[in-house]
Parts: structure tokens; C-alpha cells; sequence
């Protein structure tokens, strides 16, 4: 069971008021049991607002569990569906991020994380790239996204300030680095990350190979991009694989806030700074000297290529 006491907050920062704790949800869903997960998040959403998070994030697919297989129809929702109600109701006290399968209108079914807050859907991200290799199959049963947007998050909890502008990206979306270029380009500030990656491969010492090329990642991206990065990971076992957790924040410099969570359970919380990202983006201004006109450019010419 996740440790129901949030862990104390870590902070990159001291409080102010352009700051928000985030709370990263590090639990085993229960594969297929929508009642008995939905549950657990309402219990977990009350646990981290009264712990002072204001938004709490699960992993990929936290409503199901990863590996669905024939359960892919039987545990889907749609927006309009009570389960999705419900925890947009519990949102009304603090932001959240959940994983669920979500089917559209014309019955095609999506890998989702759903936005909400103040009782409601904000944004919807449908994950775009479906690992089809190793032990990995989503597309014999899901549909692609095909968009990455940035949103306004409300962050209503988090006092009278500006909303952060932020974007979701699935486990594998990550691994495209078109994924988070497009979103920083849209403005993103809090990149948001729920995954369910499994242990695989060996690193260096006794470090799992993922968990190793996700820290890259997830450093690389908060450092070129000047964001925050938050990526959040299930643990436990499903069909004898095993999930890795390590769920960290990353700041726009390419530094943890805090330590990595382990490979168990638990609800860490840490401190989140708009002072901090201000800081980055004036120190080393990418952003700013980023020649999108060259990108479009040339992105125009390889299309126009690929059609001869």
C-alpha cells in the first residue's frame, strides 16, 4: 500500500509566492480494477492536498494498470463517465494529473492523462508514440494522439499568482525529443511526465538501464529547454515485470529537486519555484535565440522532398 503520509517537501527553493508543491504519486494500480483504483486516488488526492501539494501527479495509466491487453475495452472512460467525475470533483481542492484508457466518439481508444482542476477537465493528452518493440505492444490496441499542446494550469491552491503554463508527455512521447521541443515552443514551463516504464536493461553499477536513461533525459531536457520536469513512474509487478518507480523533478538547470523516489510506494512532495525557472532562462536564454524560422524551413523542405 503507498505510505499514506506524504514525505516532507524539498525544496530547490525557499517558499514564496510564485511557488507550488508538487506531489508525485509513486503507487502499483491494481490491473483492470477501475472501482478499487479510483478509490485510491480519492484517498490520495485528500492525503496530498492535506499534506499542502498543489497538484498531484500519477503515472501512466494509473486507473488500469499498464497491461491491459483484452481489459483495454472493458476499462475505458469517457470524459462524461462517473469515475472521471468523481475525481474531477476531488479537484476542487488541489490540481491532478491521472492515467486512464479514454474512448473517443467513433470507439477508438486512447493511452490518456487527464488534467484537473476546479472540478474539472482541463487538458487531455493522448499519448503519440506507442512502443510496438520488446516487451512493449499498445498499438494492437490503442489509438495515437496526435497533437502536443501547452495549457494554462490552474494551480488554484497555490495562491493569487499567474497560472503555470505546462504540457504533458507520456513515458514513450519522452523519448522523441520533437515532443518536448514543440511544447517548449508552445511556452511550456512544468513539463509533466506519468509513465510506466519497466525495469530493462543494465546500466552502469547496479543501476537499471531505463532508470539510467531516464535521468538523462529528464536532466537533458530541463536543462536545454529551461523548464521544470516532473516525471512521475508506477512500481510493482505486472505479468512477472517489474516497474522501476525513481520518480523525481528536475529544475531548468538540469538539477534534482530532492532526491529520486526508490522502488517502493510512497507520495514525496516537492517545492516547485517560478523564481528558479526565471533565473535559468535569463542565465542561458536558448529559448530566446531558438531560430524557428530555420525549422520551418527546413522541415518545409524535407516534406516537400518526402513527396517527390
Amino acid at each position: 500500500m503507498v505510505n499514506t503520509e506524504p514525505s516532507p517537501v524539498t525544496a530547490g527553493e525557499s517558499g514564496s509566492r510564485s511557488d507550488i508543491v508538487v506531489a508525485l504519486v509513486q503507487l502499483a494500480p491494481r490491473l483492470g480494477d477501475l472501482g478499487a483504483n479510483v478509490a485510491r486516488h480519492l484517498e490520495l488526492i485528500g492525503t496530498a492536498a492535506a499534506g499542502g501539494a498543489d497538484l498531484v501527479v500519477f503515472p501512466e495509466l494509473s486507473l488500469t494498470g499498464y497491461f491491459l491487453k483484452d481489459l483495454v475495452t472493458e476499462t475505458a472512460l469517457r470524459l462524461d463517465s462517473p469515475e472521471i467525475q468523481a475525481l474531477a470533483e476531488a479537484s476542487r481542492v488541489v490540481d491532478a494529473v491521472v492515467g486512464c484508457i479514454l474512448e473517443s466518439d467513433d470507439h477508438r481508444f486512447h493511452n490518456a492523462a487527464l488534467y484537473l482542476s476546479g472540478g474539472a477537465v482541463v487538458h487531455v493528452h493522448r499519448k503519440v508514440y506507442l512502443p510496438t518493440y520488446g516487451l512493449f505492444d499498445e498499438a494492437r490496441d490503442l489509438a495515437a494522439g496526435n497533437r502536443f499542446r501547452a495549457f494554462e494550469a490552474p494551480l488554484r491552491s497555490a495562491g493569487p499568482r499567474r497560472p503555470w503554463r505546462a504540457g504533458v508527455l507520456i513515458c514513450e512521447d519522452l523519448w522523441h525529443p520533437s515532443s518536448a521541443y514543440l511544447l517548449a515552443r508552445d511556452g511550456v514551463e512544468l513539463i509533466i511526465c506519468p509513465s510506466a516504464s519497466p525495469g530493462r536493461g543494465v546500466g552502469h553499477g547496479s543501476e537499471i538501464g531505463t532508470a539510467q536513461s531516464y535521468d538523462v533525459i529528464t536532466r537533458t531536457y530541463a536543462q536545454l529547454f529551461t523548464a521544470y520536469v516532473v516525471y512521475c513512474n508506477r512500481v510493482g509487478y505486472e505479468d512477472g515485470i517489474n516497474f522501476w518507480g525513481g520518480s523525481r523533478v528536475v529544475d531548468p538547470e538540469g538539477h534534482l529537486v530532492g532526491e529520486p523516489a526508490g522502488r517502493d510506494e510512497g507520495m514525496p512532495l516537492h517545492r516547485l519555484d517560478l523564481a528558479a525557472l526565471r533565473r535559468a532562462r535569463i542565465a542561458n536564454p536558448m529559448l530566446r535565440d531558438e531560430r524557428h524560422d530555420i525549422v520551418d524551413a527546413e522541415c518545409h523542405r524535407l516534406h516537400r522532398r518526402e513527396r517527390d
